[in-house]
């Protein structure tokens, strides 16, 4: 007899993440990211025809898709990315929410709390434990994405393009990045995705901990998100403060010392939302 499941993504414009609810078990699948910037409602469908239903069990019928990605705060967005699924599983029940959406409920569940995804972008919000109800507007990484990996991989050029850099974590950086000044203002101001060019830019950092000048950059990279956003929130006093993303999860002992400076109430970090949205959605 076939099973009745519950299919969840996390997208993004690069990746997308699926977790199976319904199974005994809650295996992820991997398709190229959608973004209904980008996409057409038929290039979605073919990246759920030719690359999900492959993998997923044959003998499944989908009760529930919950779709969380990039670009979902315009309605027609949404739009496009539900008629999409739809012509997949036309009796499914579907609901298509935007990354902060999936951030929220992945970390607070059905609690309230502040939301923070630190990748490369950031983001956060105020969640009530059922909608958002406040949201830090994003400047993506131009004028904003404090405490991302876009805006902590500029700090590193930077400091390297500036003499900044001792010596020894100069040599470092020209070893692992054979690059200069030019190539890299070519790739900054020039080609395309200059965000996720600078976000590649803060595994550097990582490597490099216990350096001073490497945790000068995270301490202040990641302080000045907490001033441009989670002092925004007079709620950030009285309610938990979690994050998810790449930058949170290999960070969040900085991120603890600075709820600790400033007496905030720390609460969970989490690599990737998956985990999260298989709990609020089981």
């Amino acid at each position: 007899m076939a099973e009745r499941i519950k299919l969840i993504a996390d997208s993004g414009s690069t990746k997308t993440d699926w977790g199976l609810l319904g199974t005994g078990t809650s295996p992820i699948f991997r398709t190229q990211g959608v973004s209904p910037y980008f996409q057409s409602a038929e290039q979605i469908k073919a990246i759920l025809v030719e690359e999900l239903l492959p993998q997923l069990p044959a003998d499944i019928s989908v009760e529930a898709v919950y779709f969380y990605g990039t670009g979902l705060a315009q309605q027609k967005n949404t739009e496009l990315v539900t008629a999409a699924i739809k012509n997949v599983w036309p009796a499914a029940e579907i609901e298509v929410q935007h990354d902060l959406m999936g951030a929220a409920r992945a970390l607070c569940g059905r609690q309230e709390g502040i939301a923070s995804i630190l990748g490369t972008g950031s983001n956060s919000c105020y969640y009530d434990g059922t909608n958002i109800i406040k949201n830090n507007p994003g400047l993506g990484y131009v004028l904003g994405d404090e405490g991302s990996g876009a805006y902590l991989g500029k700090k590193v050029l930077q400091y390297y393009l500036y003499n900044t850099f001792d010596d020894d974590l100069r040599s470092r950086f020209e070893y692992k990045y054979p690059t200069n000044k030019d190539e890299i203002l070519e790739n900054v101001y020039r080609k395309p995705l200059a965000n996720r060019y600078l976000a590649g830019f803060a595994t550097f950092l990582s490597e490099n901990r216990q350096h001073f000048l490497i945790e000068n950059i995270l301490e202040d990279g990641l302080n000045d998100f907490f001033f441009s956003h989670i002092y925004k929130y007079r709620e950030s006093w009285t309610t938990a403060l979690h994050f998810t993303g790449g930058i949170a999860w290999h960070f969040q002992d900085i991120l603890k010392e600075l709820c600790e400076l400033y007496e905030l109430p720390m609460g969970k970090v989490l690599r990737t939302p998956m985990d999260g949205l298989l709990e609020y959605h089981r």
